[in-house]
C-alpha cells in the first residue's frame, strides 16, 4: 500500500467512519453545504452526476485523495478524474491543444473526460494521477456535482462511489451499500441520466468508450472506431491499458463486476442463472424490451445490481449490438465478465 494511504487509514477511518455511516440526505442547499463542510475538513461524500454516483474530495490535498483510495480500497496506480466548473477553471489544470479545446467547447458540460499533460503549477495531489504526467478532467452537467463545486471552491477529484473493482452506482441505495462503514455522507437526487460514466479521450483517441460515442465526437474523421490509429492525428478506439500500463481511469481488464459469474451473449437463462434480457430476448430483467440502446445504458447499473442480489448463482446477459453506444455497454459487460 502507498505510504500515505497507509497513513491515513487510521486518521480517515476515526474522522469519518462509522457503523451507521452514510447518511443519505435529499439533494438541496443543506446536503450541498453539509457536503462542502465535510470536504472542507478533508473527507469525501458521495454525490450524483449524469453518469453515475462519484465519491468527491478536494483534489488538492493529498489526504483527502488518499481517503477515496482508502475508501474504495482502490489500487494506488488506477488514476481519479478531477472535476472542475467549467473550461477556464481545466485550463487552470491541464494544457489544452486545439483538439481538446474543441471537444471541451462542443461537450462540457457533459460526460466526456480529456486527459491532458498536467500543468506544472496546477496544484493538484500527485495521487490523483498516479504518478502520470497526465490528468483525467471533466466539467459535469449535473447540478448537484456543480453546486457541490460552487460550494467548495476546490477541484474535486470523484471516482464513482463504490467498492473498487464493484457495480457502479446510478442511484444513492447502491452507494450505501457498497461503501457502507466507509463514508459519512450520500447526496440523493435519484437515478443517473447516462447509466455510463463517462467518455474518456486522449488526442483523438477513445481510452474509456461512454455516453458520447465515436459519431459523437470524430463524425467526419474518416476513420471506424475499430480502427488502430497510425497517428495522433487520427481516431481510434482503444479501451485496454497500453502495454499493460493504465493511463485513464476504468481500464482494468476485471471491472464493473458482480460478485457472481457473467456470461454473455445468452438467448435464454441456463439452470441457476438470473438472465438479463435486451430487445426480443426476454429474461428476469430487461435493458430495454424496446431494444433501444440509450435505455440499456441507464438501466446497466441498476439491472446488474438486482442480478447480483437476486438469488441465482449466476448472470446471464443478452447480446448487446456493438454500436453506438452499445460499444460502451458492451465494454462494461466484457469486465464485468472477465475472470478475476
Amino acid at each position: 500500500m502507498c505510504p500515505l494511504l497507509s497513513a491515513c487509514r487510521a486518521r480517515y477511518s476515526a474522522a469519518w467512519v462509522s457503523p451507521t455511516n452514510p447518511r443519505i440526505l435529499p439533494y438541496g442547499e443543506a446536503a450541498i453545504a453539509e457536503a462542502a463542510r465535510v470536504i472542507a475538513a478533508g473527507g469525501c461524500v458521495a454525490v450524483p452526476t449524469e453518469t453515475v454516483y462519484g465519491l468527491a474530495a478536494d483534489a488538492t490535498d493529498s489526504r483527502a485523495v488518499a481517503g477515496i483510495y482508502e475508501a474504495k480500497g482502490r489500487p494506488s496506480f488506477n488514476p481519479l478524474i478531477v472535476h472542475v466548473p467549467d473550461l477556464a477553471a481545466a485550463e487552470r489544470i491541464a494544457e489544452f491543444d486545439d483538439v481538446a479545446r474543441d471537444l471541451a467547447r462542443r461537450f462540457w458540460p457533459g460526460p466526456l473526460t480529456l486527459v491532458l499533460p498536467v500543468r506544472s503549477d496546477a496544484g493538484i495531489a500527485s495521487l490523483v494521477t498516479a504518478g502520470l504526467e497526465t490528468i483525467a478532467i471533466r466539467v459535469p452537467r449535473h447540478r448537484a456535482m456543480q453546486a457541490l463545486l460552487a460550494a467548495s471552491g476546490k477541484p474535486l477529484a470523484a471516482p464513482s462511489a463504490n467498492a473498487s473493482g464493484g457495480i457502479s452506482p446510478t442511484r444513492a441505495a447502491h452507494v450505501a451499500a457498497s461503501l457502507a462503514g466507509r463514508i459519512p455522507l450520500v447526496i440523493d437526487d435519484g437515478a443517473t441520466e447516462a447509466g455510463l460514466e463517462s467518455t474518456i479521450v486522449r488526442g483523438r483517441e477513445i481510452l474509456r468508450p461512454g455516453p458520447l460515442t465515436f459519431e459523437d465526437l470524430f463524425s467526419g474523421e474518416g476513420r471506424s472506431p475499430g480502427e488502430e490509429s497510425g497517428s495522433p492525428d487520427n481516431a481510434a478506439l482503444r479501451p485496454s491499458p497500453e502495454h499493460g500500463k493504465v493511463v485513464a481511469p476504468g481500464q482494468l481488464d476485471s471491472h464493473y463486476a458482480p460478485s457472481k459469474p457473467v456470461r454473455l451473449n445468452a438467448t435464454e437463462a441456463s439452470e441457476g442463472e438470473w438472465l438479463i434480457g435486451f430487445g426480443d430476448v426476454s429474461g428476469d430483467d430487461s435493458l430495454s424490451i424496446a431494444g433501444d440502446l440509450t435505455e440499456a445504458a441507464a438501466n446497466l447499473f441498476d439491472a446488474l445490481h438486482r442480478a447480483d442480489a437476486a438469488p441465482a448463482n449466476a448472470i446471464a446477459v443478452a447480446s448487446i449490438p456493438e454500436t453506438g453506444i452499445g460499444i460502451a455497454i458492451n465494454d462494461r459487460l466484457r469486465r464485468a465478465a472477465h475472470p478475476r
